[in-house]
Formats: C-alpha cells, structure tokens, sequence
C-alpha cells in the first residue's frame, strides 16, 4: 500500500469548480503582467504572492478583478488556457468544468465572436497537448448584475464557445440583493436555452442565498454552499435531492469564510448524507492544487476510500457523457483496488 499522497497523485480527477483567471499560473500571471505594464499586477514572484495575501472576501475580488485585466488580446486568454492545462494535466485532471466570466474580457475591447474564438483554441490545444478536455461556464459578478447579466447571456446565447455546457453567477453574493429580478430572469433564459446552472450560494452569506439558487435559479449544482449548515430543514433538502455541493476548503479559509481548516465543515457535510465534490476555485491565488485539496481532506480524517468517493462524486455531479463518466469511474475504482 502506498501513501495517500501517492494515491492522491494517482487518482483521476475532474475539476468542477474552478475559474480561469483564479487559475492561472504563477509563471502566466507573470508574463501577462510583463506584456501588459501599468494594470497594477506585480511582474515579480515576491511582489505577486504580497499581491495574493488577502484581508477578506471583497480584497480577493479586487485582485482577480486586476488579474481579469491583463488579458487584453485574444492570444492572452488562448495562452491562459493553455497553462492552466497544462497545471491540470500534472496533477492528473482528466476534464474541467471552467467557469469564465467574459465581461472584464469585454471591458479590454474584446468583441464577444474574438473571445469565444480564443478560448475554443486554447480549449482545442488542452485536449490535444495535454490530454485535459474542457467544459466552459460563462459566469458574471452578482453584485454587478446590472451591468454584467445580460450581455453575459447574450454571449452565451449568440456566441458560445464550442464546449460551453453552463451558466452561473459568482463575486460578492451580499450585493445580489438589488439584482435579484435579472439575476432570476436570465438564470430561466439560460436554463430555457439548455444550459446548465451552477451558481455560487452560501459561500459568504446564509442559507438564504443557497434557497435563492434552488428555488429560482435552477440550481443543478451549488457552488461552495458550505453556510447551508447553518439550516437543519436546508441540509435535509440537499441530503433528499442529492443536489452536488461543490466544496473549496482551502479557497474558504485565504477568503476569510472559515478561520482554519480544522474548522472546516466538510466532514459535517459528508456526515450528513450531503452530496459533496471537492474543488480548488482559484488555486494559485489560493496556494493549491485540486491534489492540494484532497490532501486536505485527508488532513480532515477521509481515507483513501473517502477519497475515492469524492473523486467518483465529482464524475457523477460533472456533464460529462455517459461514457467519458463511466470509463473514469471504472479507472478510479481500480486505482483504489491497488491501493488497498
């Protein structure tokens, strides 16, 4: 029997909750700081793991939101792709879920066709290079949904991405409040058009917001939900219904949501029969890896077999077709069968 970081290592995995800016690579980040002086990105590894250290969950926002504005030019976001992949297919990242929010991407000047063209590249090139296949979720920033709902709609609707299979909402979720009738109407639009909704609740704010996205925003998914345990009768319906949770512990304590991982509430989650995927959100800026994560969890007291279970609960959450998702679980089965 090997360790668990070797097993950690050996599992194949899906990446369900993770976004593209957030998961640029240090060495990426550096470079488009260097080919776009004066955004306010440092160019230098000290100076951008200073730029990384975040008071709260608005600083996180203010930096990534730096970062977003260093992809100017198509090829920005084509290499981005590409060295995400590349990171990915390391740790043994078999397809991601990719969430990308175009509206900082328009904001540089970027027509909606030029973006969608940059990222089926990159997209084209990690599957061919790397071996990582991609699913891309257009997102926008709640608390400017004013703004940025529609027209990421549109996009999605009018230019999508050959691998685009959904539609979500993420930033500040105390500032959705003002927005609450476009964030639902556009959320039925997309869920009308096929796509599928994955919005973040319940990272930052109660319960509320997580019965917001089940109720009206046709949640097939939660992103991070990890305040649904403030709420007996809210951990009783996800339990009933299955609905994924897509759990980041390490992005919930650097955002300042938990204090530590030893207070994280993904063994209460497990313990209550919740349907639970682990995920990194944004690990460079986070200092993680999607096999970080599940280290992590080890740290929380999940064996080898709890952690095959996670990996075989994200194939199971994914959209993955019926034969990409079962050819997995077969290789995740047999990797734990050796292990033990």
């Amino acid at each position: 029997m090997g360790s668990i970081e070797e097993f950690a290592a050996r599992l194949p995995k899906v990446e369900l909750h993770v976004h593209l800016v957030g998961s640029a690579p240090v060495e990426t980040v550096l470079e488009l700081a260097r080919r776009h002086p004066g955004r306010g990105v440092p160019w230098t590894g000290e100076g951008l793991r200073e730029f990384y250290t975040f008071r709260d969950f608005p600083h996180f926002i203010d930096v990534y939101e730096a970062v977003s504005g260093l992809l100017a030019e198509p090829e920005d976001i084509a290499d981005l792709v590409r060295g995400v992949a590349r990171d990915l297919a390391a740790q043994n990242v078999r397809y991601v879920e990719m969430q990308v929010a175009p509206g900082p991407l328009g904001r540089a000047g970027l027509p909606p066709a030029v973006i969608t063209e940059a990222l089926d590249a990159g997209a084209r090139d990690a599957l061919a290079d790397h071996g990582v296949r991609f699913g891309y979720i257009f997102d926008f920033p709640g608390q400017s949904a004013d703004v940025h709902a529609v027209p990421t709609l549109e996009h999605a609707l009018q230019h999508p991405p050959e691998a685009l299979i959904g539609f979500g909402i993420g930033g500040i979720e105390a500032g959705r409040a003002p927005h609450r009738d476009v964030i639902r109407d556009v959320f039925a639009a997309a869920a009308a058009a096929g796509l599928h909704c994955v919005p973040h609740a319940g990272e930052t704010t109660g319960p509320a917001t997580v019965w917001e996205a089940i109720e009206f925003l046709h949640a097939e998914r939660i992103g991070h939900g990890i305040r649904s345990m403030d709420d007996p009768r809210l951990v009783a319906c996800l339990r009933e219904r299955q609905l994924p949770v897509d759990v980041s512990p390490t992005s919930n304590v650097r955002t300042r949501c938990v204090p530590s991982l030893a207070a994280h509430p993904l063994p209460a989650m497990l313990e209550a029969g919740l349907f639970v995927t682990l995920n990194s959100d944004d690990p460079p800026m986070f200092g993680t890896t999607l096999a970080g994560e599940y280290l992590a969890a080890a740290g929380l007291g999940l064996t080898a077999t709890g952690l095959a279970g996670l990996a075989a609960n994200a194939v199971r959450a994914s959209f993955l077709d019926d034969a990409a998702a079962d050819a997995l679980l077969a290789e995740i089965a047999g990797v734990l069968a050796g292990h033990e």
